[in-house]
């Protein structure tokens, strides 16, 4: 079986590295990959978002099975394009169509989702340049914090939150004037949440649904969750809170509910949800939904998922995923995010990286490194996540942080807090 994994960063390194553990006679393709995926099968250098390119790619490399790992090809409609396809009927695709990645692609359409489905979340209020003033108005009738999110897609960085009413008026004139393009000329205005986040995976294949390992991911730049919104610092799995009662409320209330809504607004969906929830007093609402493998949540539920991976994304292709099985590792599992100095604002790339042929116990995966010659240097704000996978949170994260120190690279920075409120 011939199988491509669309995207270069640490999720797509993950999957791979998940998919080659497989028992199956496989070969791996990545496009566009990084030098961690170039380890465990073919990069092809094309851009993932000019389809034409992929479909050529596909027919190229008589490749059986897509993976999508990132969401703008998803909310693009690069499933819809490969499915059309005449030459492409055998062709497998793991993620869903455009209509599906909207639950991802407009914040708005997710919102009244749930509302239709009545899946627990948020107070909300979509807001366009001819409804500013309802939109001021509704946020008058919030308590501090305020929570303002870009309709569209803004590489994680559409989701504000400020302290002031002032702070949220401007902030709102802001997005409406263009801060990120055309993905702020809707902003939903939501009430602010207090609790602890946590993100759960299904994969699903439209009708049946396997429940994957849970993470807590840490967004903030600054020890103690303070400073501004990074892609991600690092996560931890299992999430302690998330015992069986937790969980079941999760699946009762969120994931069938989400499943059926689907199905019922025949919207076809195969491939992952990312429920972004938040533990209200020990009851979960949704924050937002993601349509495929969150990043770097990637890297710790991956290591603990024991059964052969290649099945569950097969199952989820090919409607079959209800024959699955899944097995779940009891260990712990960490991830510890190296990111360059200046990160998430300016930053400098190009900077030599150092010991990683030195890492023990750790798994290293690439998110933001290219090969210049025979150097490997820094080519993103998140650069290598350092994964391990141990007994207990704190050998797991002794590990990763011993590992972490072990790499080098100028300006080098990562969050020596992870766990702290678990």
């Amino acid at each position: 079986m011939n199988i491509l994994v669309i995207g270069s960063g640490g999720r797509e390194h993950a999957i791979g590295w998940k998919i080659n553990q497989s028992n199956r006679d496989l070969s791996l393709y990545f496009a566009p990959g990084n030098p961690g995926t170039a380890n465990l099968g073919t990069n092809i250098d094309i851009d993932t978002n000019n389809f034409d390119e992929v479909r050529q790619s596909v027919l190229d490399n008589r490749i059986d099975m897509v993976v999508v790992g990132p969401e703008v090809p998803l909310v693009e409609g690069i499933n819809d394009f490969l499915s059309a396809d005449p030459k492409l009927k055998s062709l497998k695709v793991v993620g869903p169509t455009k209509a599906g990645a909207k639950l991802e692609g407009s914040k708005n359409f997710a919102k009244k989702f749930m509302l239709r489905h009545n899946i627990p979340t948020a107070k909300h209020f979509s807001v366009t340049k001819d409804n500013i003033n309802e939109g001021i108005s509704f946020l008058k009738s919030m308590k501090s914090p305020y929570v303002l999110k870009a309709d569209g897609l803004a590489a994680g960085k559409g989701v504000l939150i400020v302290q002031t009413l002032k702070e949220a008026e401007d902030t709102l004139n802001e997005m409406l004037g263009g801060k990120f393009g055309k993905a702020s000329s809707k902003v939903v205005l939501e009430e602010f949440l207090s609790g602890v986040e946590i993100s759960v995976f299904i994969i699903t294949d439209g009708n049946d649904y396997k429940i994957l390992p849970e993470a807590k991911d840490y967004k903030r730049i600054g020890e103690g969750d303070t400073g501004l919104n990074t892609g991600g610092m690092g996560a931890v799995s299992p999430v302690p809170f998330a015992d069986r009662v937790f969980m079941e409320k999760v699946e009762k209330r969120i994931i069938r509910p989400t499943i059926n809504g689907l199905k019922a607004e025949k919207i076809d969906y195969t491939g992952f949800i990312f429920f972004g929830l938040i533990n209200v007093n020990g009851d979960p609402l949704v924050i937002e939904y993601n349509v495929r493998l969150g990043d770097p949540e990637a890297e710790v539920t991956l290591p603990r998922i024991k059964s052969d991976f290649v099945d569950l994304l097969e199952g989820a292709a090919d409607r079959t995923l209800k024959n699955k099985k899944i097995e779940i590792d009891k260990k712990t599992a960490v991830t510890v995010m190296l990111v360059s100095g200046g990160y998430p604002e300016k930053y400098e790339k190009g900077k030599t990286i150092t010991g990683i042929d030195k890492i023990k116990n750790s798994t290293i995966f690439h998110s933001g490194t290219k090969n210049i010659g025979t150097r490997l240097v820094t080519n993103g704000g998140r650069v290598i996540a350092v994964s391990s996978l141990s007994e207990s949170i704190k050998e797991a994260l002794n590990t990763s942080y011993k590992n972490a120190e072990i790499i080098r690279f100028e300006k080098k920075y990562y969050r020596k807090d992870l766990g702290f409120d678990l």
